[in-house]
This record gives structure tokens, C-alpha cells and sequence, in this order.
């Protein structure tokens, strides 16, 4: 299996050098040149296999001879093994008669980016040896929350890695921010970035396609790479468990082997959903992508005009993983989707870079919504799904999840669809354990309160516990304490490389 950029200029390149490079040199995005495709038959035997085994199959079609099979194994193993993970690494709570909840935060920082992030090292680490690679990797990462602790963790002491990860200085739940300023590690570096998750974001973009910025790296011994979903490495291992949660259905009687279902999938950065839309073209049999957003809902009226337009006011919301207006991703959809014609794809990202927005024909934007249908939860309604599943479902859900299940009763009331559907859950609820207890107790209740104390409050009032990786947190020492302007963040690299 071979990789080339949605932009078009740039060679064509095995997998372990798509992974390495994270992004293509023209800036576009790496995708497989050929199709995967999983037929009934292998559906069948899919859905009856463990956690491991599925990564196994599915990775192995993706990568062909690049990973040795012995060595991709070893791989998923390390990444998936008792303890980072419980034995039903991503388990399903049934709901109601037509939804079930796929728990993706089961791992060791306790939010979905665990499920890739615990592998992608992995991918790194292997993909150094195949390539013989003499510099030192330096992963380059902006985060909205989940993934700076999420790879931070997966990358902590790999050799011949060091990871630095830029979020924005408030843009992040306090629990957020305590996992990555307390991270340890003798290769890692977290620096706050004084504005939104965007601005971070097109910082580290544009030193990766600051040439003589990368050129000058490469001479000290450092490439650049990435370890957020713009990495195909990243991007893959999120397949798999849209597979799995099919299979869990399956072998529960919920469904019948070949039935399609539907996935709701609350989406900033727009990589998890479409992962989903990936499994979707691999076979699986799925009916409708959902995608929901919070009040940065600048996918849904994408999907509802065909424009993408950022020039509008950012929101800082109670669901902050999403709160995004560059969704980098959608770049890989549009390429697929408008077919594989990187010219279209080059000159709306350049439309982007320009002038804030980029339009697509009626016919691109209509074949989309032949599987995509998209709307927004706001504040008040996402507080209010909070309460309404734990007093009906005694059930306990973090505000980005309740995105997700907001905008499903929407969809069913606007088509009426009944068919069986899961909701991708992204982060436990003790991540964002204020907005949580402030859903179900209001404000006063916990007044006052750090967000430490108001997960002990909230653990004995609803007897769940709090996730190990997440207790004491307030306890560990500060490691992490640089802030930066957006224009300083090359500044921040060079000196955290000593250069």
C-alpha cells in the first residue's frame, strides 16, 4: 500500500514514510492509493473477533509488507495490552431500543484519542527502523485537549522521539490541563499558546511548511512530524473500533450480521468521523454518518450549504475538544469524494488560506449528504441531555457525548429514522466533571468548589467511580509552565531542542 497527498505535488510514499512525515511536503494530507475493502465473508469473521485480532486484520490491509506481520502484532499488543486498557478495550452501553453507546475512554487518559495515540508510537518507533532513519523525530502537536495527554503518554521516553505539544492557554477543561502540565517524561515538552485551539493549530501547520525552517531542523537532526489526525498513522487505528462496535452488536442480537446501522459522532477536527466514513468504504455496512457539532457549527452549515466559512466569532464552549473552525480533516473527505481531483482540492484549501471560506458544487456537497447529516447541539441543550440520560438511564455522560446524543433525537425527529445507531462516546465524564455536576445539581451546588473536589462530590452522589489515570491529579507536581504567542511558538521548539 502506497500513500500520495490530496494536493497532488507531492511523490508518491510507502507507509512508514507517511507516517514519519505526518503531512505531505505540498501540504495536503496523505490517503491510501488503493481501496480497502472487507466482503461479507470477512465481515462475518470480523465480527466475532477480539479487539487485537480486528486491529490485526484491519491494520494489516493498510500497511501490506511495510510492518512485518510478527512485528505489527507485537505492535498492537503494546498498545492494547490489560492494564493501559480493561479486557473489553472499547465496551457498549445499550441506551434504548435503537441507540447504544460506544465507551471509547477506557484507556489511560481516559478520552478516545487513547484508542489511536497507544499504537501510533508504535507505527513511529517501527516506521524509524524500516527507513533508517538518522535524525531524531520531533513530534510537532496542537491540541484542544484530548490529544496532548493522549500523546504525551504514548510518546514519553521512545527513543529517538520527542514530543511537544502546544494548546491554548484557555481553552482546555482544568483536568485537561493538569493531565499535560504535570506530564513527565524526559522527552517531552507542553506549552501554552495565547489565543484558541485554531491559532494553535495554524502555528504548527505553518512551521511544518516553513521549508527553510524544516531544512535548518534536518541539519541540526530533528524532522518534523505529527501526532494529530492529519497523520494517516494517527487516522487508521480509529477504523477499527467502528468495526468492533458493529461486531459487539452483533453479538449481542441487537443486529444481524450485514443489517446497517447508524454512527453519531460529536466532531471538531473532523478525524473520527471520518474514520468511520473509511470503515463505511471498507464494507461496513452503515446507513448514515451523523455528525455533530457544538456551537462551533461550522461543519453543519457546510454540510447544509456546501460553504465552509471560519470568518465567524469562535465560541468557547462547555464541549472544548470541539471547539475547532479549521477542520483539518474534511480535506481528505472532499478529496474522495469529489474524485480523487486534487486541483479542486488544492484550490479550496488555498481559498481557505485566503479568504476564510471555500464553496463546493451542488453535486459534491449532494453526495456527501447521501450518507452525512449534520446539526448542532448549543449550551443550554447540551446541559440539558446531561441531565435528562442520568435521570432516565441512570447513566453518566461528558458534555461531548451529549453533543452527540442531542443531535441524534434531532435527527430522528427531523427523518424519522429508527434505524439501530451508536453514539461514539468520547471522554469520560470525570474529565469535565464541573459542567457535568452543574447539568445535574446547577451552579451553586458547586460553587466555590476546584474541579478536583466536584469529581469527589460527583463520584459519591452518583457511585461511580473516578477513573484511576484521574485521581489526584492536583496532587502532581507541575512540570509545564511556558506560555507563548502564537508567533513565538518556533521560538518555543528551538529552545526546547536546545538550538
Amino acid at each position: 500500500m502506497q500513500y500520495k497527498s490530496t494536493r497532488g505535488s507531492s511523490k508518491i510514499v510507502p507507509f512508514h514514510q507517511a507516517v514519519l512525515q505526518g503531512i505531505a511536503p505540498d501540504g495536503g494530507l496523505f490517503v491510501p492509493t488503493q481501496e480497502v475493502y472487507f466482503d461479507s465473508l470477512d465481515l462475518a469473521d470480523m465480527s466475532s473477533m477480539t479487539y487485537e485480532a480486528l486491529a490485526f486484520t484491519i491494520i494489516k490491509r493498510y500497511v501490506n509488507d511495510d510492518i512485518p506481520d510478527s512485528k505489527l502484532m507485537g505492535f498492537i499488543k503494546n498498545a492494547y495490552y490489560q492494564g493501559a486498557f480493561p479486557p473489553t478495550v472499547a465496551p457498549i452501553s445499550r441506551m434504548s431500543k435503537t441507540l447504544s453507546v460506544l465507551e471509547l475512554w477506557h484507556g489511560p487518559t481516559c478520552a478516545f484519542k487513547d484508542m489511536a495515540l497507544q499504537i501510533l508510537p508504535e507505527f513511529m518507533v517501527g516506521s524509524l527502523a524500516v527507513a533508517d532513519e538518522k535524525n531524531e523525530i520531533l513530534i510537532l502537536t496542537a491540541t484542544s485537549g484530548d490529544t496532548g495527554k493522549a500523546a504525551l503518554e504514548g510518546f514519553k521516553n521512545k527513543k529517538g522521539i520527542k514530543i511537544m505539544v502546544f494548546y491554548p492557554e484557555n481553552g482546555v477543561s482544568e483536568m485537561q490541563k493538569y493531565q499535560m502540565i504535570t506530564q513527565e517524561g524526559d522527552n517531552v515538552s507542553v506549552v501554552a499558546v495565547k489565543g484558541n485551539f485554531d491559532d494553535a493549530q495554524t502555528g504548527v501547520k505553518e512551521i511544518f511548511t516553513d521549508k527553510e525552517f524544516n531544512e535548518m531542523l534536518l541539519q541540526k537532526g530533528y524532522r518534523l512530524s505529527s501526532a494529530n489526525s492529519i497523520n494517516w498513522g494517527r487516522l487508521l487505528p480509529q477504523i477499527i473500533y467502528y468495526f468492533y462496535a458493529y461486531g459487539s452488536l452483533v453479538r449481542q442480537n441487537v443486529i444481524k450480521l450485514g443489517s446497517k446501522v447508524n454512527f453519531v459522532v460529536p466532531t471538531g477536527n473532523f478525524g473520527n468521523i471520518l474514520a468511520c466514513y473509511y470503515a463505511m468504504k471498507a464494507g461496513l455496512p452503515v446507513s448514515k454518518l451523523i455528525c455533530a457539532s457544538n456551537d462551533n457549527n461550522i461543519l453543519t452549515d457546510f454540510f447544509n450549504t456546501g460553504t465552509y466559512d471560519k470568518n465567524r466569532k469562535f465560541v468557547t464552549t462547555i464541549s472544548p475538544a470541539m471547539d475547532i473552525l479549521v477542520s483539518s480533516n474534511l480535506e481528505r473527505l472532499l478529496y474522495d469524494v469529489s474524485g480523487e481531483d486534487d486541483a479542486i482540492v488544492s484550490r479550496c484549501m488555498t481559498s481557505l488560506k485566503e479568504n476564510g471560506l471555500y464553496s463546493v458544487d451542488k453535486r459534491t456537497i449532494n453526495s456527501m449528504n447521501n450518507f452525512m447529516w449534520a446539526s448542532y447541539s448549543t449550551e443550554e441543550e447540551t446541559k440539558e441531555t446531561i441531565k435528562n440520560v442520568y435521570e432516565k438511564y441512570n447513566y453518566l455522560i461528558d458534555p461531548h457525548t451529549a453533543v452527540g446524543i442531542n443531535v441524534y433525537d434531532k435527527y430522528v425527529i427531523s427523518t424519522g429514522d429508527m434505524t439501530k445507531t451508536i453514539c461514539v462516546s468520547t471522554a469520560s465524564p470525570f474529565k469535565f466533571g464541573k459542567t457535568v455536576a452543574e447539568s445535574l445539581y446547577g451552579s451553586d451546588v458547586v460553587e466555590g468548589m476546584s474541579e478536583f473536589e466536584i469529581n469527589r462530590m460527583l463520584s459519591e452522589r452518583t457511585n461511580m467511580p473516578i477513573p484511576t489515570p484521574l485521581i489526584d491529579l492536583d496532587k502532581k507536581e507541575v512540570v509545564h509552565e511556558g506560555v507563548c504567542d502564537t508567533a513565538e511558538m518556533k521560538d518555543e521548539v528551538l529552545k526546547f531542542l536546545g538550538i
